[in-house]
Order: C-alpha cells, then sequence, then structure tokens
C-alpha cells in the first residue's frame, strides 16, 4: 500500500467522522493562529522600535547639565546650566572620531501665522545640529553659518508646525511670529516621528542659536554662552563606551571639577538605549511565541487522545486487516498519516486565522503588524512535527495488536 493509498484511505476515515474532526483540530487552529499572531505582532514592535531608533539617529551622546551644589545644598539635575558652546567646540576638537558636537538652547512658545497660532518646542541650534541628528530638510534649506554670524531671524520648521499654521501649503518664504518676534522660514524639515518616549519630533521650530539667545530664549548667563545640551555624534565603528569616557574626562577637566566631586553633567549614551530596546523586543518577541507555543501543545494532546479512541474503535477493522495480509507497517502509517493530516488541515485554517486576527488587531489597536514568511512556514513546520509526535504512540498501539485479539473485540 502506497503513501497515497494510505493518504486516502486516512481521509476517507476522517470524512465519517467529520464532526470529531474538526473538535480535533480546533486546539491546533488556535495554537497556529497564536503563533502566526504573536509573532506578527512582535516582529512589528521590532519595526516600530527600529524606526523610532532611526529617528534619533546613530552614534549618538546627549550631553545635559547635571547637578551642582551651592552652600552644600544639592540642587536638582538641570537646575542650572553647567554646559557651554564652549564645551561643544572642544567635545568636537578633542575627542577622536567625533564628527559633530551641537549645542542648543531649548524653550518653548507661542508660534503665530496670521490668525492661527501652535504652542511648539523653539531649539537655538547650531548648522551642526541636523547633522548630529541625521536629519533633512524636505524644502528650502537648512540654517548655515551666515545665519549663526549674523544672528538672522529666519527659522526652519517641523511638518507638524506647518500642518497647523500653513495646512498643506509650502511654508518657506512665509513670516511668522516667535515670541513676537518674526521669523523667515526658510525650511521645512523632513518626518522625524515619535521617539522612544512617544514625544513628536516633528513639532518644533529650530533658529540660529545666536538669535535664540538675544530674542526669544536668552539666558542671565548669556555672556557665557551656556546651552541645554549638546549631541554628540560619533564616527560610524567608534566605540560608544570609549567615546563617553572621553568626553566624561574631557569636561571634568574644563569644569575644573576635583576627583572627590560629582560630575555637575550627564550623558546619555544613545547606543545603549538601542542596544537595551533591542534585546527588550527580542525577549517580547520569544515570549509572545513561548506564550502560543503552549496551545499548538495543547492541540497535539486533542490529537493523540482522539487518536487513541480511534484506534480502539477500529480495533475489529484493523484485525480485519491484518487477517488478510496488511503489514504492521502499513497500519502505523495510516494512524500516523491520519494524524498528520489533522494537524496540517488544522495549520492551514490556523493560518487564515492569525492573518485575519492580525490585521483585525492591528487596524482596531493601531499596532504595527508585520507578516513573516518564516511565521507561516514555523506554523506548518510545527503543526506537522505535532501531528508526528503525537499521533506515533496510537498509531504504534494500533500496528502493535494481535490480529486474534483484534477480531475477537466487541
Amino acid at each position: 500500500m502506497n503513501l497515497s493509498d494510505t493518504a486516502r484511505s486516512a481521509l476517507r476515515s476522517l470524512r465519517a467522522n467529520k464532526l470529531r474532526s474538526a473538535l480535533t483540530t480546533l486546539g491546533i487552529i488556535i495554537g497556529v493562529a497564536a503563533v502566526i499572531t504573536m509573532l506578527a505582532v512582535g516582529e512589528g514592535a521590532k519595526q516600530r522600535v527600529a524606526e523610532q531608533l532611526r529617528g534619533l539617529g546613530t552614534n549618538l551622546m546627549l550631553v545635559l547639565p547635571g547637578t551642582v551644589t551651592t552652600s552644600g545644598v544639592r540642587l536638582g539635575a538641570g537646575s542650572r546650566n553647567t554646559l557651554t558652546e564652549a564645551d561643544a567646540a572642544a567635545i568636537r576638537d578633542e575627542v577622536p572620531r567625533t564628527l559633530a558636537a551641537a549645542p542648543a538652547l531649548r524653550g518653548t512658545g507661542q508660534i503665530v501665522y496670521g490668525n492661527l497660532n501652535w504652542s511648539t518646542l523653539i531649539y537655538g541650534v547650531t548648522p551642526e545640529y541636523l547633522a548630529a541628528r541625521e536629519w533633512g530638510v524636505a524644502r528650502g534649506r537648512a540654517l548655515d553659518d551666515n545665519d549663526l554670524r549674523s544672528g538672522a531671524k529666519v527659522a526652519v520648521v517641523g511638518q507638524t508646525v506647518a500642518e497647523m499654521l500653513f495646512g498643506g501649503t509650502d511654508p518657506t518664504g512665509q513670516t511668522l511670529r516667535v515670541k513676537h518676534v518674526p521669523f523667515t522660514v526658510v525650511g521645512l524639515l523632513a518626518p522625524k516621528g515619535q521617539n522612544l518616549t512617544g514625544q513628536d519630533q516633528d513639532d518644533v521650530v529650530l533658529v540660529p542659536i545666536t538669535t535664540a539667545r538675544g530674542r526669544i530664549l536668552g539666558t542671565t548667563q548669556g555672556r557665557l554662552r551656556t546651552v541645554n545640551n549638546v549631541t554628540v555624534k560619533m564616527a560610524d565603528g567608534a566605540d560608544m563606551k570609549t567615546a563617553e569616557a572621553q568626553v566624561r574626562e574631557l569636561l571634568r577637566q574644563r569644569h575644573r571639577l576635583q576627583p572627590e566631586q560629582d560630575d555637575d553633567f550627564n550623558i546619555r549614551n544613545l547606543s545603549e538605549v538601542v542596544e537595551a530596546e533591542q534585546a527588550a523586543s527580542k525577549a517580547l518577541s520569544a515570549l509572545l511565541a513561548a506564550v502560543a507555543s503552549v496551545s499548538l501543545l495543547v492541540g497535539g494532546i486533542g490529537i493523540m487522545n482522539i487518536m487513541l479512541v480511534s484506534v480502539t474503535e477500529r480495533t475489529r477493522e484493523i484485525g480485519i486487516r491484518l487477517a488478510v495480509g496488511a503489514r504492521r507497517r502499513d497500519i502505523l502509517t495510516q494512524f500516523l498519516v491520519e494524524a498528520v493530516i489533522l494537524a496540517l488541515i488544522g495549520a492551514l485554517a490556523g493560518i487564515a486565522l492569525g492573518l485575519g486576527s492580525s490585521l483585525g488587531l492591528g487596524r482596531a489597536l493601531g499596532w504595527d503588524i508585520a507578516f513573516q514568511p518564516h511565521a507561516v512556514l514555523l506554523a506548518v513546520a510545527s503543526a506537522s512535527a505535532v501531528g508526528i509526535f503525537f499521533g506515533w504512540y496510537p498509531a504504534r498501539k494500533a500496528s502493535r495488536l494481535a490480529p486474534v485479539e483484534a477480531l475477537r473485540y466487541q
């Protein structure tokens, strides 16, 4: 009896008990659907994290003001600007493999265009800022050194600001007021999206740092040219831990900190954030897949249970087949094929259910969903393995029945 004959015989046996076969495959259907859905959700989460990380830029460090001690009292982090433009220049010139060190002033304010207004973040930056953040300009131009030297009243706006104030029109060349100071829009930033904390990076207006300090974000320590943060971009392949240590040592020297004194600045190594987010995303995907795989195990147990019942019900049939010359291998193959067919039918139905539920879940909750071909192959392979593993014992039991005893079974 060849394999095709065995498969046809197995299908006839399954069709004879349609309801039982359908209920048997239910566990596999749910298991495969759960695996595909969880893998799709996990892959979508990984892609979203990767997109957010690309939005931040690569090989970045963010230097922020730290704590300072006044009359024995430790003030909160960022309570005093301890960083200056000179610190940024020193980092750029003295730390090896530094591509950019962009100082920035940060504030919020009301932006007005015509009879429309919008509250947004205002950054006073240097031309290096966009290079450090790997941020392009969709229309117009970026800020340049001439804008910086002359303190020009020009601005580059983010996509959100442009949408809120200008709708679908080109904002370049238009004049808006930033804290009652008129600025000419010279550029529109490319879309950046949300960062890892969910903040809209496109809701921003960039102006020359000299203009920001003198006109809208002035500081009481203006002569020191203090800044709120410094974005440091390193070259590809640079050791970020080594670079962080070099930046820390340089700033401690420049700020004349004694060995026993704490840093008056903080360094956030965004490459470590990238690694942590990617590790967490992989762990989440593995956990989801492991949880979903439990359903496959339950489905396999259901197949074994039903196959054992089938062997008991068909004991006399097995005895007749053995008596007329069927080999034990034929009996083993038939029951094993039945188990595998049940698992594969469940897998196919589970794939359809998994794809549909993933799309529905993504639309209902606004989640990113990403299907991977290997997830479908994994589901089919897993279902086949479950059918073989849990079908082997019932098939082996059927093949070892003694013909005489099987014929006597009522």
